[in-house]
This record gives structure tokens, C-alpha cells and sequence, in this order.
């Protein structure tokens, strides 16, 4: 006696091999995200791992930065821009500025007006940004900024936070979502060390240690984690 089987089953139909055809699931919507950082450089080492899976997935990503990562009085020589370029292409996403300078944050109507423009322009889906209160001042400066855009578009998008060196500049930080970056990680790290000027031999060790304490929680060698605020959009996780 033949085994059954799906195959046997259908090659005794009518003595005929019948093709049945199986429904693909379609992919998934492609989404528009955007990833806010201080500096250039702050979305990468917070959540350069999740940036990558997103845009593998076919999802647009731009990353947003506060700043050129210039102080006052400094000349602007175009060396961070040009990191944050090259970063962003080895994440297939586009870099975008918010034009502030570095350290000298403002979050006051004006600015607030002109950050809500830009997010507008961008009609993201989703929209990652610093935990509201890390140390740097210019994290909370876009914190601030971003939690402003939320309102005014009346939580139209989901609103993540992520962490920066927990510890060091993040503190507080108890996550209620983690994203396996196993696979990315070493994306994630030639997106950091693309901001050579950074030190980021130094800067990327100390994120490591926290995506491998995030990765424990979750069972994973590495991951990064989030905290996703409740009133907006639910996120479409990688």
C-alpha cells in the first residue's frame, strides 16, 4: 500500500497530477519610518540593528538629526554630514537635518513649529526617538521636539524610545519591546564606525555590552530595546 500523502492524494485524482496553487502572503505594507537622533551617529548606536531589519523589509527609513554634531564656533567642515551619509547608506536609509547646533539646543514655539514641518513633510508611520530624560541635553531637546510633532498630529504615529549607552547617557530604561538584531548587528557596527571621527573603537564596545544584556532578556545572542509609548499607533515590529 502506498503511504499517504498530500502528493499521492492528489495524483489519484482522475489518474491526473492536479497543480493546486498556494497562496502567497502578500508583503507586508511598506511603512515610512523615522529615526531621530541628537547627532549624527545616535540613531546608529541606539538602534542601528533595527533600522537595518526595517529597511531589508522594503520600509522607507530616513534618520533625523538634531544637529551636524558642530558646536558653536567651530567651523562647520562637513566631516560629520559626511559620516552620517555614508552610515546611512549602509543602512539603506536617508539622512535628513533638523538644523540646530550641537549643545545649544532650543525647544521653544518657533522651534517647535518649524520640527513639526518637517515631521509633516515626512508623514511617518512610525517614529523612533531619545529616552526623554538622557543625560545630553540634546537628547531631550529632541525628545521634547518630537513629543510636541506627536501631539499637534494627534498621535497619529507610533512613537518608540530608545536607549543610548545604558548608563553612560540613558538611564532609567526598562524596556517594554526588544528587536533580535542577531542577523544585523554587524551592520549596525559599520554604520557606527562610519562616524570614524567618534571614536567609535571606544563608543561601540559600550553599546555592545548593552544589545547583549537586551539580547539576554529576550533569549538572543543581541537586541535592542524600546519602550513604546501606549497611546499612540501600535508598531509594526521587524
Amino acid at each position: 500500500m502506498w503511504p499517504i500523502s498530500r502528493r499521492n492524494l492528489l495524483g489519484q485524482i482522475g489518474g491526473l497530477a492536479v497543480a493546486v496553487p498556494v497562496a502567497e502572503e502578500p508583503p507586508p505594507p511598506r511603512r515610512k519610518v523615522v529615526v531621530t537622533g541628537g547627532h549624527p551617529g545616535d540613531p546608529e548606536y541606539g538602534c542601528g540593528g533595527t533600522i537595518a531589519r526595517l529597511a531589508d523589509r522594503g520600509h522607507d527609513v530616513v534618520l533625523l538629526y538634531l544637529n551636524e554634531g558642530v558646536p558653536r564656533g567651530r567651523p562647520r567642515d562637513g566631516v560629520r554630514v559626511a559620516e552620517a551619509r555614508e552610515a546611512c547608506e549602509i543602512l539603506k536609509a536617508r539622512p535628513a537635518f533638523a538644523g540646530q547646533v550641537d549643545g545649544d539646543s532650543v525647544v521653544d514655539s518657533p522651534h517647535c513649529e518649524s520640527f513639526r514641518k518637517i515631521l509633516d513633510r515626512e508623514r511617518p508611520d512610525l517614529v523612533f526617538t531619545h529616552w526623554p530624560i538622557d543625560n545630553h541635553a540634546d537628547h531631550r531637546a529632541m525628545s521634547m521636539l518630537v513629543y510636541d510633532a506627536w501631539l499637534w498630529t494627534k498621535r497619529r504615529f507610533a512613537l518608540v524610545y530608545y536607549e543610548v549607552s545604558n548608563g553612560e547617557d540613558t538611564v532609567q530604561f526598562s524596556p517594554t519591546d526588544h528587536v533580535d538584531i542577531t542577523d544585523t548587528e554587524p551592520t549596525k557596527r559599520r554604520a557606527c564606525f562610519a562616524h570614524a571621527s567618534q571614536s567609535p573603537d571606544r563608543f561601540y564596545e559600550l553599546q555592545r555590552h548593552v544589545t547583549r544584556m537586551r539580547g539576554i532578556e529576550i533569549g538572543v545572542r543581541q537586541a535592542e530595546g524600546f519602550i513604546r509609548h501606549v497611546q499612540g499607533p501600535r508598531p509594526d515590529w521587524p
